[in-house]
């Protein structure tokens, strides 16, 4: 876990530098590398993580696709969806890091779903899209609704994975809703994923503090990765190559979505191989070697 401080880093003052050797950009075969992670700090390391696996089969065989070419290390899972259990096996069979992707927003579509769980869900979900400050907003009267929706996910997890949700992020980054953090929901330990980092030219001051305050609330009962960036927008290439440059300094999570063409194409085409050239994309599965050695 870094300093609060370097959380202040702006990209654009992260320089961009060709390969030291060549001066040019070098593509070498895809590489999924252990991360050394103490408990006071995580940095050198890049996950792509892709989201909604197990939604339905076109979401679920798009990440499949990216995992096979090695451009995507690890995957956030739904529970309760209409590719879930298929996807479970999936990730069993292939050792496919696998982590709990929380769901309050999009209706659960799987036939073995408890209609009461569904009902919970619905007016989760009605809530916390009804504006967009809701997920802000503590709301006493829906402590139980929460409670229940989230140790169902989690049960549901140990049962088609066989083993408990190491790691931790939400539909629509739902997770980091007042309820969900102030009620304490999250397993205590596990590697949640922080709130997406934005510089001073994208979000004001406010949004930024209101940040900050939720990454220091995580922090103290979860481990957190330094940054979290959307893999979107591709452009200006740039804006990537720069991720990729504090990836070398700090514990960097990417958040992709293969389903989207434009994504699904960056990922399996070797694009992404370009841009990164020799530094390797980490199983987020090695982040949880903290110290225990």
């Amino acid at each position: 876990m870094m300093n609060e401080s370097a959380a202040h880093l702006s990209l654009a003052e992260v320089p961009v530098t060709a390969d030291p050797a060549t001066g040019q950009s070098r593509v070498n075969p895809p590489q999924i590398q252990p991360a050394v992670v103490t408990s006071k700090v995580a940095r050198g390391c890049l996950v792509v993580n892709a989201d909604d696996w197990g939604r339905d089969t076109v979401t679920t065989d798009r990440i499949l696709d990216c995992i096979k070419v090695a451009s995507v290390s690890s995957a956030s899972a739904m529970v309760f969806m209409e590719d879930s259990e298929r996807a479970a096996t999936l990730a069993c069979e292939r050792k496919i890091d696998a982590g709990l992707h929380l769901n309050f927003t999009t209706q659960f579509s799987a036939s073995n779903c408890p209609a009461q769980l569904r009902e919970h869900q619905h007016q989760l979900g009605r809530y916390l899209l009804r504006h967009r400050f809701a997920q802000t907003v503590f709301h006493p009267g829906l402590m139980q609704s929460f409670e229940y929706v989230v140790a169902h996910q989690i049960d549901e997890f140990r049962r088609i994975y066989g083993t408990e949700p190491a790691r931790l992020d939400g539909h629509h980054h739902m997770h980091l809703c007042a309820n969900v953090l102030w009620q304490g929901l999250l397993p205590a330990g596990a590697i949640v994923r922080r709130g997406l980092f934005f510089n001073r030219t994208e979000k004001g001051l406010l949004n930024r503090l209101y940040r900050k305050l939720i990454n220091r609330r995580l922090a103290r009962r979860h481990r957190l990765l330094d940054f979290l960036f959307n893999l979107s927008p591709l452009e200006p290439a740039s804006r990537l190559q720069r991720i990729y440059s504090l990836a070398r300094d700090f514990a960097v999570e990417l958040e992709v979505h293969p389903v989207n063409p434009d994504e699904y194409q960056y990922l399996t085409g070797g694009e992404i191989f370009c841009h990164i050239k020799d530094f390797p994309i980490t199983a987020s599965a090695a982040l949880l070697r903290n110290n225990e050695q």
